[in-house]
């Protein structure tokens, strides 16, 4: 049997067994009709994928599913985050006419924002209580940040190469910010749209413990058959396989685990029995094991702190951890095994203690570069010496540190632009859940959900470059934020 109908034979049973156990938990959240298309249009998306040999086969039957159920859609945001993952973040190129060799380079990723966010975005644009793009601190920030890259981009290339750019950030970075943050507009929208995106993690986190399990990646066959590149081969850690799933990478998949678990926590307050909510939990975090990435564990540990600190009971409960972690470490270094965990932990571990002192070189290294060009960046930053010194041992320079990685191409100026918008988003999220008196209502627990996660994302890319799912996640976290600030404010004014 060819390895690509194996994989969709395992990927289907454990996406329609999840499908089946949590059904009845889930639709308590979600409108029945809603999660029942979305289900079947992520079921019909993937048997497409592996079985239609061709990504242009799959996008033509993809884009009428995608118009069939936009139009019967009633939260869009929800079903773009449902469908975010059923494959992994890879490109093929459109083919050009005369001088120009190609259009744009497009995923599924860009169809779903294309035939799934642009629709509402044309309809947001003609509704009057819709907030204009622009009028927030955190717009401000992201419009200055995108409008720089943009005249960046200019800089030692063509012309349609960097209307190209252009247009990647309008559907990368602008459609999904604006789209989310201006369609949530109370709780029951809001609820919907948080839990398909843990829905959609939890599935990926099923199917990593699958691939942990077996030593087997499940996606790397379809990128073989639909011909596409994107994705990492098979890399381990200590004897052991670093899964991937759709995230692409090792280290995304921690990161969509962090944020599936920092979203987790809100919606669990709607699952009723406690075995079931604990399941969930449970399973989200054998998801953040299973890639083996030390950057999302550091940023989990980030997540919790957060979380606890703005709830209520924050020593204590802080307290408790650290008694918990004060016990945990000892019992590990005598129980059999435990001295392999303990070696895969950050900062006290020894396995591929050279990772870390890369990131280091790499720091110090980026630094000299980034003085050389320090206002505006370079495009030709990789060529000079500092980083040429970087290059490893796969013939690449990974530049394994976002902020560095915004810092050398656009400056110091666009990273004050990128850092803003979040600060600005972080500190919005802040302010209106100290507006709100009820510290047990939902609101306010939402607000906590957002902060501990986009926090704990903040930390995490720190940690890694620019890659794969990790940029759509934040600014989609960050469309959440916003979408939460005006929510409460609107809710406040009612009252």
């Amino acid at each position: 049997m060819p390895e690509n109908i194996r994989s969709l034979i395992v990927i289907v049973v454990i996406a329609t067994t999840f499908f089946v156990l949590s059904s009845r938990y889930l639709t308590t959240v979600s409108e029945p009709a809603d999660f029942t298309r979305r289900r079947n249009i992520w079921l019909g998306l993937t048997f497409v994928a592996f079985l239609g040999h061709s990504f242009w086969i799959y996008t033509v039957i993809a884009i009428l599913l995608l118009i069939y159920a936009n139009r019967r859609e009633s939260n869009p945001p929800a079903l773009f985050f449902f469908l975010l993952f059923v494959l992994p973040v890879a490109t093929v190129d459109i083919p050009g006419i005369g001088p120009i060799n190609y259009l744009f380079e497009l995923s599924h990723q860009r169809i779903l924002a294309l035939f799934v966010l642009f629709p509402v975005y044309l309809s947001l644009k003609r509704q009057s209580d819709i907030i204009p793009f622009g009028r927030t601190g955190a717009d401000k920030a992201l419009f200055a940040y995108l409008l720089l890259t943009a005249i960046l981009c200019l800089r030692d290339t063509s012309l349609t190469n960097s209307l190209r750019q252009a247009f990647y950030l309008v559907i990368d970075v602008f459609l999904p910010y604006f789209v989310i943050s201006r369609s949530l507009k109370d709780m029951k929208v809001f609820r919907d749209a948080l839990l398909s995106l843990v829905v959609a993690i939890m599935i990926v986190a099923a199917l990593a413990v699958i691939e942990f399990l077996k030593h087997w990646l499940l996606y790397a066959s379809l990128m073989d058959v639909l011909k596409l590149d994107g994705m990492t081969g098979y890399l381990g850690r200590d004897g052991m396989l670093r899964a991937n799933v759709t995230a692409g990478q090792a280290i995304a998949l921690g990161y969509l685990m962090v944020v599936g678990l920092g979203l987790y926590l809100f919606i669990q307050s709607y699952i009723q029995r406690n075995f079931i909510r604990r399941l969930g939990m449970l399973l989200l975090a054998a998801g953040l094991i299973t890639p083996l990435s030390r950057g999302p564990w550091i940023g989990a540990a980030v997540l919790i702190v957060i979380f606890i600190v703005t709830g209520r009971y924050a020593a204590r409960r802080l307290m408790i951890l650290a008694l918990i972690l004060s016990f945990t470490l000892p019992l590990l270094s005598v129980l059999p095994g435990g001295e392999r965990v303990i070696n895969l932990l950050p900062f006290i571990g020894t396995t591929e203690k050279g990772n870390i002192d890369y990131r280091e070189q790499l720091i110090t290294n980026s630094m000299i570069v980034i003085k050389r060009n320090l206002w505006f960046g370079s495009v030709d930053f990789l060529k000079t010496p500092e980083m040429e010194a970087m290059r490893q041992g796969q013939g690449i320079i990974d530049i394994v540190n976002n902020y560095i990685q915004v810092a050398l191409a656009t400056g110091l100026v666009g990273l004050v632009f990128f850092v803003s918008f979040f600060a600005l988003t972080l500190a919005s999220i802040y302010g209106t859940m100290r507006s709100i008196s009820d510290r047990d209502s939902e609101e306010y627990l939402l607000g906590r959900s957002l902060l501990a996660t986009l926090v704990a994302i903040l930390f995490i890319i720190f940690t890694v470059a620019n890659i794969t799912i990790i940029p759509i996640v934040y600014w989609s976290v960050a469309g959440m934020g916003a979408a939460y600030t005006q929510m409460v404010r609107n809710i406040v004014v009612r009252i």
